[in-house]
């Protein structure tokens, strides 16, 4: 039994209940206000339960507005897949399953010619023209997540330090000591650059969806409207589009992996920085 359901027997057995005790009362001038005060709430208490039928996501906030935390449901907003590429939210009884696709984009319309800036603008009128069902087109401009690159700067210069520790403690050649300082001086360089600035990234995509009754057929759906619209896309731009698997997925749906949590770290470092300066 649903959760409606429920709320609406217990609303209409304790409706009835008030009914019977203000049907109990005595015709009296003080009970007459009783028994109205009883159909009163007998009448509200109606009204809460069939409305909670269709209006429960509205009411049960109401009732818990002085709680610390407020609930709205317990179900997962969405789920991977058990293939790795599509994200999946149930909708009702049915599936609703999202492939993400990335177009490859290499140039820029501030370095295009007027020429060159029609041409790309027909390109996208014929991609769009490619749909046949619902599909997201986006363009985003991303901070890039640099940790993971950083950290393969300080192992390799951490790797490089020791090389010269032991090139000097083997009295080696002058050629060699100068060899591996000026890589170590190279690695410092990139690491110093990287850390001091942000670095961004383009991002085109696009999401397509389709609605089943299983997971597995949903899927298959939106999979099957992923593989035309890269087959199209491919041909129009000449690039080669892909899915998104994995947790890649993640980076369109979570806002941690939108924005690192490292760079938002640095930014606020750097706002301390500047008010302390």
């Amino acid at each position: 039994m649903d959760i409606q359901t429920l709320i609406l027997i217990v609303c209409v057995v304790i409706s009835a209940s008030l009914l019977t005790a203000a049907a109990s009362l005595s015709a009296k001038e003080v009970t007459y206000v009783a028994k109205l005060f009883l159909l009163f709430i007998a009448l509200v208490i109606d009204i809460i339960g069939f409305a909670s039928r269709y209006y429960l996501y509205l009411i049960g906030p109401l009732f818990k507005q002085r709680q610390r935390h407020v609930v709205i449901s317990n179900e997962d907003p969405y789920w991977l897949s058990a293939s790795q590429d599509a994200i999946l939210r149930k909708d009702g009884e049915s599936f609703i399953a999202t492939v993400y696709i990335t177009i490859p984009v290499y140039r820029s319309a501030t370095e295009m010619s007027d020429e060159e800036k029609l041409s790309f603008s027909t390109q996208v009128s014929r991609m769009v023209g490619l749909v046949k069902n619902p599909a997201r087109f986006t363009t985003e401009l991303r901070v890039m997540n640099k940790d993971s690159y950083i950290q393969r700067l300080r192992d390799t210069i951490n790797v490089t330090e020791n090389e010269e520790v032991e090139l000097q403690s083997k009295n080696a050649s002058q050629g060699e000591l100068s060899r591996v300082r000026g890589k170590l001086t190279m690695w410092r360089n990139m690491l110093e650059s990287l850390s001091n600035s942000f670095s961004f990234e383009l991002m085109s995509y696009i999401a397509v969806s389709a609605e089943g009754a299983k997971e597995f057929e949903a899927i298959s759906i939106a999979q099957q409207r992923a593989r035309e619209l890269i087959s199209g896309v491919g041909s129009i731009f000449g690039v080669q589009p892909n899915t998104v698997t994995g947790n890649e997925i993640l980076r369109f749906v979570e806002p941690e992996y939108m924005i690192p949590v490292s760079t938002v770290s640095e930014q606020i470092s750097r706002g301390v920085e500047k008010e302390v300066m």
